[in-house]
């Protein structure tokens, strides 16, 4: 089933039943006025909204609407949690060479994360506001999952069966804030604004074989004002897949329902499928050639990101979103 989350005036919005081809939907209200409902009670809520979604694709649910994308917020608009990974390590590598900082080895058999902030994510269509464009304004195209609880230590194979539902993600990074945000050694936080999300967030069932219980084997597609800048694969040289992104997230702490876990910026070793951000195509030229000739966004550059399945339909919706001046 899809889910979404559309404006009623309220900070977490109201709970629909979106139609497989993303066309209609229908109020959850009966069974949970938000995500976050759904997902405290998931056990009881999914039997119920699983028939609502299969009411709506064979045309026999009541009260159905036309879905517009527009009038979405992510679907959990503000979250309890929100973990961010960088499991594709050959991205990782490429970015810290771009600030001249080394990889250590260890990246490649431990998980970085960073916890971002979560109580005000911007919805699929909404302006990404920014005061100037001197802090190096980057897109981030990933894949995220939502857990139900999870305890402390799960294993990776054990994780796997706490995801509850996918979605997209653009990551907004202030590339120019970050390398003296990190030299303090505390990490992240004016270099990572708000994070948007794809207009659904869908079961896993959803994905058909694409979805092998830890990673979704399908190319995420990003346009940068009309022009395609990467079509990698999420599926291929995903170093950490999401049971062991979520295993180190519960190393030494419990992950509560409504839990979002990302990928982290797609990226594959074959270059000729693009890239999912900025600062790595950058990188690429800068190795090409010894500078970089892609600049960072600006004020009114539009990004688009999307994932087809193999017949060529819209899984998640698109996270379609302007850069604007803020104030």
């Amino acid at each position: 089933m899809k889910l979404a989350t559309l404006r009623d005036g309220t900070r977490d919005g109201r709970l629909a039943v979106v139609s497989r081809d993303l066309a209609a939907a229908a109020w959850a209200d009966g069974i949970a006025k938000t995500l976050q409902q759904a997902l405290d009670d998931w056990s009881s809520t999914a039997p119920r909204l699983a028939g609502l979604a299969a009411a709506l694709d064979d045309g026999s649910a009541q009260g159905v609407f036309a879905f517009d994308p527009k009038a979405a917020l992510a679907p959990l608009p503000r979250g309890h949690h929100w973990v961010d990974g960088s499991a594709y390590v050959n991205h990782v590598e490429l970015v810290r060479k771009a600030r001249g900082a080394e990889m250590p080895e260890s990246f490649w058999t431990d998980p970085l994360v960073y916890q971002g902030g979560s109580d005000d994510f911007l919805g699929p269509a909404q302006d990404a506001p920014f005061a100037s464009e001197d802090w190096g304004i980057d897109l981030e195209a990933e894949v995220a999952v939502v857990t139900d609880d999870v305890p402390m230590s799960t294993d990776a194979l054990a994780a796997r069966q706490h995801i509850r539902l996918v979605m997209l993600v653009n990551d907004w990074s202030l590339r120019n804030l970050i390398p003296g945000e990190l030299a303090k050694g505390f990490g992240f936080y004016q270099s990572k604004p708000a994070t948007a999300f794809s207009p659904v967030a869908v079961t896993p069932d959803e994905l058909g074989e694409a979805w092998d219980g830890a990673k979704l084997h399908l190319p995420i597609i990003v346009h940068l004002n009309d022009r395609l800048l990467g079509r990698p694969n999420a599926g291929v040289d995903m170093t950490f897949d999401f049971g062991q992104l979520i295993a180190h997230a519960t190393k030494t702490r419990r992950l509560g329902a409504g839990a979002i876990v990302g990928s982290g910026t797609i990226s594959n070793c074959d270059r000729s499928l693009g890239s999912c951000c900025l600062a790595e195509l950058r990188m690429l030229e800068t190795l090409a050639r010894g500078t970089p000739a892609t600049p960072f966004m600006k004020f009114g550059d539009r990004v688009r990101i999307e994932m087809l399945d193999p017949a060529g339909r819209s899984i998640f919706g698109a996270i379609d979103q302007r850069v604007v001046r803020s104030g």
